[in-house]
């Protein structure tokens, strides 16, 4: 049986697949991470709840993105919105680390 946890999960794993594929690279060495909710102490430049995360490369850890799964999970109404919300999420915070603009890395919606 399939949880929701791991539904979520596999739903982050195939954006950021999309994600490559539309690079036409891997983005080795990227980490990407799933937790349940954000840290109680929020970035001093985020104004609201966060979705996603990105923490860059300090030299001795890869670059790593977060997904927020409680936070994306009650941004939407159906289950069908879900997955375009995670990958919006992802895609926001590759284009972040690439210095790209999240519309150069969305496919056709």
């Amino acid at each position: 049986m399939v949880t929701r946890r791991d539904a979520f999960d596999e739903l982050v794993l195939d954006a950021l697949e999309r994600v490559e594929s539309r690079l036409g690279r891997s983005l080795d060495p990227l980490e990407v991470a799933v937790e349940d909710i954000p840290p109680s102490d929020p970035a001093s430049w985020e104004e609201a709840v966060p979705l996603g995360r990105l923490f860059p490369a300090d030299g001795r850890t890869p670059p790593r993105v977060v997904v927020y799964r409680r936070p994306v999970a009650s941004r939407v109404d159906r289950e069908s919105e879900l997955a375009m919300l995670v990958e919006a999420v992802v895609v926001e915070q590759v284009a972040s680390l690439l210095g790209m603009s999240p519309e150069d890395l969305e496919g056709d919606r």
